[in-house]
């Protein structure tokens, strides 16, 4: 088993010093365009809430998917080595799947019930970047293809975290535009920000963990220009972070109570957020076009 560090550990002293510097910052220097101070206490608490929660969630989920994917990596006969060249490799293998993952998680319902949580804030400062769903169970079978091509359960883990550790820092508006070559290749905070976006233009864009090569690949990148509005298209009033993370499940549950036939319970659940089934005969006409993915009932 290849010894590796907790990059996530052992970067808590780094992502709480960042953090209280974004906060003097806009202390010293509010956002001039509104005089936003970008930190509001119950939201903040709420997401630093949510991240201490994901951890103890998170070692729950592992225990069950360390044992699938244990299982699965005997059973190979491949073996990739940890080695200083193919480190590299493996991250950039896991930010490919990363991107297949999160693209997933936002247009696949019952997936997006967990994602959603990382959205719900209207704030965007570093904080955000804590705010993690507690239902990770549904991000492990994307990264099956790595173990069945022999990487190490702890490798992908390693891969996974520093992907994480990276994303941190995207999470700000005290971070402009990088110099071009940068802005190209890599996830920077403005195309972050277009993420976190709930205008239509940016819904659903800039899925990439630490590169944005594969958005601009698949064709679902945007660049930032109009100023974002962070949230989701109906916000969900609330601080209480277990309704934070379970909000879309009971929108899903509701739905499924109200619907009509099994075909219509299976478009609540495995299609987009904003899926709607066609109306009935003798109901009014309305449309049936489907809404962006972050258009749903909160």
């Amino acid at each position: 088993m290849p010894h590796l560090p907790d990059v996530v550990l052992w970067s808590i002293p780094a992502f709480l010093l960042l953090t209280a510097l974004e906060l003097v910052s806009y202390r010293l220097r509010p956002a001039e365009e509104t005089g936003d101070a970008g930190y509001a206490t119950k939201d903040a608490a709420t997401s630093i809430g949510m991240g201490a929660g994901s951890l103890v969630f998170d070692a729950l989920w592992k225990i069950p998917i360390v044992a699938v994917y244990t299982a699965l990596y005997e059973l190979t006969p491949l073996r990739v080595p940890v080695l200083w060249w193919t480190l590299p490799l493996m991250l950039l293998v896991q930010d490919f799947f990363y991107y297949w993952s999160h693209r997933g998680h936002h247009v696949i319902r019952i997936l997006w019930a967990c994602h959603v949580v990382h959205h719900s804030s209207r704030k965007f400062n570093l904080t955000t970047a804590l705010r993690q769903p507690w239902t990770t169970l549904t991000v492990w079978p994307f990264y099956l293809p790595m173990i069945a091509a022999g990487v190490h359960p702890a490798a992908l883990a390693f891969c996974s975290s520093a992907n994480l550790v990276y994303q941190f820092w995207v999470h700000t508006e005290r971070v402009g535009k990088l110099p071009r070559p940068f802005e190209y290749v890599l996830n920077t905070a403005s195309h972050h920000r277009v993420h976190h976006a709930s205008q239509g233009g940016y819904l659903d864009r800039n899925y990439g963990g630490i590169l944005i090569v594969w958005d601009r690949m698949f064709g679902s990148f945007v660049a930032e220009g109009e100023k974002p509005v962070y949230g989701l298209t109906k916000n969900i009033d609330t601080y209480n972070p277990l309704r934070v993370a379970t909000h879309e499940y009971a929108a899903i549950a509701r739905d499924l109570r109200a619907a009509r036939d099994w075909r219509e319970r299976l478009g609540r659940v495995f299609r987009g957020p904003g899926w709607q089934p066609a109306p009935r005969q003798d109901a009014p006409a309305t449309t049936t076009e489907a809404v962006p993915a972050r258009e749903h009932a909160a």
